[in-house]
């Protein structure tokens, strides 16, 4: 479930100013993080919790899009993930992704002014832990209904739900969310199954944005009409 050596992207360069930082979880692992802070006041914060394959740099494609919007970001290593230490797990994440969210209300950033941003196995992440909270907005890329589902699309005749320990029960969770939603996915991906993403927008509660597309695969390309789509969720939100 969890590839932190995979690569899937070389030699990008960052566009976007990053300071990195070093964030603790309160089970004493040390986060890797990117920051980049624009203006806390003015314009909302994206917290992105990332896929299960590779490191942060695998994200700069995405990353530097972001300098053109009017956000301030910080992008987390899970444990086990970019050189942190620790094993990563559901339970690991989630305590991963609290310690990134308490870190940046830390900053004086208020709730309402963070915006949660999924990918991928990252969209559980980002669900759980906005459920009954107020943030400004969540943005899931990719997501799965759950993580047995995505298992039995590849094994539909193993019993995936006895032997899966991670669930990231994506559908359940969704219901607990009231906070605007806008989800992203493309119906080619061979990873997770478009009908998923669909399924989790149908369940989501209102106000809720979609951005389906026909040729994008599980990692979706970031042109302009995506970045349009990020942009009026955010414009959208504020």
């Amino acid at each position: 479930m969890y590839h932190p050596n995979e690569n899937n992207y070389f030699d990008d360069q960052l566009s976007v100013y990053v300071e990195k930082v070093n964030i603790s979880t309160s089970d004493n692992i040390k986060l890797l993080g990117w920051y980049h802070e624009k203006d806390l006041k003015k314009h909302k914060t994206i917290i992105f919790f990332h896929g299960n394959a590779g490191s942060l740099e695998n994200r700069i494609h995405k990353l530097n899009h972001f300098r053109e919007m009017d956000v301030n970001f910080l992008i987390i290593a899970w444990r086990g993930f970019s050189g942190n230490k620790g094993k990563p797990s559901e339970k690991g994440l989630y305590e991963d992704g609290k310690s990134a969210i308490n870190w940046v209300l830390e900053k004086g950033v208020k709730e309402k002014d963070i915006v949660i941003y999924g990918e991928s196995l990252g969209t559980g992440v980002a669900t759980h832990l906005s459920q009954n909270k107020n943030f400004g907005g969540l943005i899931l890329e990719t997501p799965f209904t759950s993580m047995i589902d995505a298992a039995k699309t590849f094994y539909p005749y193993i019993p995936v739900g006895l032997l899966l320990k991670d669930k990231f029960d994506n559908k359940s969770k969704i219901k607990n969310v009231s906070i605007p939603v806008l989800i992203m996915h493309g119906e080619v991906d061979q990873i997770v199954p478009f009908f998923m993403g669909k399924k989790m927008y149908e369940i989501a509660n209102e106000p809720k944005y979609s951005y389906f597309t026909k040729h994008d695969n599980h990692m979706m390309e970031y042109d302009e009409n995506l970045i349009k789509a990020l942009n009026s969720f955010l414009k959208s939100i504020n």
